[in-house]
């Protein structure tokens, strides 16, 4: 991966945009109108009114860093902009400058999932809610991709077009079950990555050998089966949670070893988890291509659960994600995009001890500290 000391500017990767309006309708330059978006995001803004009224605000302020020939753009504007602009072009800007911002880290840990935009859903036209797939770096702390899933598909198509977007060298790239794929795999191996796969029913076979295995050696002490263990213990918030993490290089005698591009080990995590007296165990099996280290696993395993934990959970309760009803063209797509934009900056500077929401109070309160985080 790359690493720029001093990446290029966000006002850059918008020119390389192409506008979608007619020159005669062009009364605000595309560049304005996407600066302004971001900006009013960064402040807590959430649609195309909030834009507008962002804009008529912090009018003076934004004129000392944009053009604003024609003031700020109406939100009907910013919503047939964003509508109209090719989701494409905008993803693979977001790409180029995200890979600006990501440092060169080894093993990183690539969580890859899929989240639907609640609200995105169209009854009147049949159509239902958008479903994106991204790709969020752990060490980083960056969305580094996105892309929709197309309506007729899922995300076991999207999965490999996400992964040949990305530059995964040296990476451990981890996917929940739907992702289980030989395809995936094979894809991840061709980017010179490491892959951990966890296992459900769609691999029914290679499920039930790798549950039964590990059980029944677990329940017997692995005897003469080497093995990796790790054991690990949290406690927050009155709730206790231990995990315990096996992982084995025995996968030759498994039925279809050979479909799977090299496949090292299997892997079980068992959690245990105690709220108020109550006790609940978990267990989930895995495939990968890493050798047969626990902590390694370990680290990978906790790495996919943080897109749970930060990503969706920032989009959903500190930008609101699931409330927008953002519908026409490409609108509800650009606007995801858009949020990731806004985390991955919020979420890269870390100057200021507050969490995504403070950030945003911050920016809308202080410009200087706005303008910090254009710089970021």
């Amino acid at each position: 991966m790359t690493h720029q000391t001093q990446p290029e500017s966000l006002a850059f990767h918008f020119s390389t945009i192409k506008d979608p309006r007619r020159e005669h309708r062009r009364e605000h330059s595309l560049i304005d109108i996407l600066l302004i978006a971001v900006c009013a995001m960064l402040c807590g803004a959430e649609g195309f009114v909030d834009f507008e009224h962002f804009g008529n605000a912090k009018l003076q302020f934004l004129r000392g860093i944009l053009a604003l020939p024609n003031g700020i753009p109406s939100h009907d504007t910013f919503a047939r902009v964003f509508a109209m602009l090719a989701p494409e072009q905008f993803a693979d800007c977001f790409q180029r400058w995200t890979e600006g911002l990501r440092c060169a880290v080894s093993a990183e840990v690539v969580a890859i999932d899929g989240k639907s935009l609640r609200r995105s859903m169209d009854r009147g036209k049949g159509k239902g809610p958008i479903h994106m797939v991204s790709a969020w770096g752990q060490a980083n702390r960056l969305v580094l991709g996105q892309i929709k899933v197309d309506e007729k598909s899922n995300e076991v198509t999207a999965i490999p077009e996400l992964l040949r977007a990305l530059n995964l060298a040296g990476c451990i790239v981890t996917i929940d079950a739907m992702g289980c794929q030989t395809k995936i795999a094979h894809e991840i191996i061709g980017a010179k990555a490491d892959y951990v796969l966890a296992l459900k029913g769609n691999q029914s076979t290679l499920h039930e050998e790798v549950k039964t295995f590990l059980e029944d050696a677990e329940a017997e002490g692995f005897p003469d089966i080497a093995h990796g263990f790790l054991k690990t213990e949290e406690k927050a918030h009155g709730r206790v949670e231990a995990r315990c993490y096996w992982i084995c290089g025995e996968v030759e005698w498994l039925t279809h070893h050979g479909r799977w591009d090299k496949l090292r080990s299997i892997g079980m995590v068992e959690s245990t988890r105690t709220v108020g007296g109550k006790v609940s165990v978990e267990r989930r099996f895995y495939i990968t291509s890493l050798k047969p280290d626990a902590e390694e696993f370990a680290r990978a395993v906790r790495g996919h659960w943080a897109i749970e934990n930060t990503l969706h959970w920032s989009l959903d309760v500190s930008l609101n994600e699931d409330q927008s009803r953002a519908r026409t063209g490409h609108a509800a797509e650009n606007l995801g995009r858009l949020r990731h934009m806004a985390l991955n900056i919020l979420q890269r500077e870390t100057g200021l001890k507050r969490g995504i929401k403070g950030k945003q109070r911050n920016a809308a309160w202080d410009h200087s500290y706005l303008l910090a985080l254009l710089k970021v």
